[in-house]
């Protein structure tokens, strides 16, 4: 499922094989095209559940009034406004994303909200955060660690940045796991669902990146020992909806 050729200079983006320099330039691509509708897009590739999910994560998550929160692939700040709810005055959220487009959308989102204070949005490769070692309680990334190019140092990078003590926590599509619902879910991923994204998005590539780009992601085990490999402790996930989906967990101790 994660077939990265690093030998050979290459990685997958979707179901192609790309140059490792050029998948960060065309995620962007993607999520420039898909910044103003990413709403609609989780709720085409999740038939509306991802709120409960995203609610369900941040809910579980541990996060306390006061803490300091880096939430990377943050986009439009869907999961950021619910950790500034239990974040309170005195926390901070820190949105980081690869793609301005999304940073915008997010940000503008907010400030209509008036959640202004207690946000900072920052542009970053997750894969080199520009923040000092042990700097935040708590660090998520939702539906977005599948599209960074090299995840096993996105995720040493988390642990870098990681106080003692504190948790990662990975929200991401999976491996769907009863075996009478995967050509189900298959149909809907590649027949149904870049049929929507073009009648309306207008763009069908766009949505079969991404529904491709779930089936490249690490299964549930690979991805627990990659925060292991990592330097994680505790280490461990949930399945939600059967495997749609998953949160995986990991301390810096």
């Amino acid at each position: 499922m994660n077939n990265e050729s690093r030998d050979s200079g290459t990685t997958h983006f979707g179901f192609r094989d790309v140059p490792v320099g050029e998948k960060a330039k065309l995620v962007r691509e993607v999520f420039s095209s898909v910044a103003g509708k990413y709403d609609l897009m989780n709720d085409l590739m999740s038939l509306g559940v991802h709120r409960v999910w995203k609610r369900y994560f941040v809910a579980t998550s541990g996060v306390a009034r006061g803490d300091r929160v880096l939430d990377l692939a943050g986009g439009t700040g869907d999961i950021a406004a619910l950790l500034h709810e239990r974040v309170g005055d005195t926390g901070e959220v820190v949105v980081g994303d690869i793609n301005a487009a999304m940073l915008g959308v997010g940000r503008d989102r907010m400030t209509d909200r008036g959640l202004v204070r207690g946000l900072r949005w920052v542009q970053l490769n997750a894969e080199a955060l520009p923040f000092p070692d042990k700097s935040f309680d708590l660090v998520t990334i939702a539906f977005g660690l599948r599209n960074v190019t090299d995840k096993a140092k996105a995720l040493r990078d988390m642990h870098r940045v990681l106080k003692v003590g504190g948790r990662a926590l990975v929200l991401e599509f999976s491996e769907v796991k009863p075996d009478w619902f995967k050509p189900v879910y298959d149909f809907h991923s590649f027949k149904v669902l870049p049929r929507l994204g073009q009648l309306f998005a207008n763009d069908s590539a766009s949505y079969q990146y991404l529904a491709e780009s779930i089936r490249k992601h690490p299964p549930q085990d690979e991805l627990k020992a990659m925060m292991v490999e990592a330097g994680f402790e505790r280490c461990d996930y949930r399945n939600l909806s059967a495997g749609i989906c998953a949160i995986h967990s990991g301390y810096r101790v």
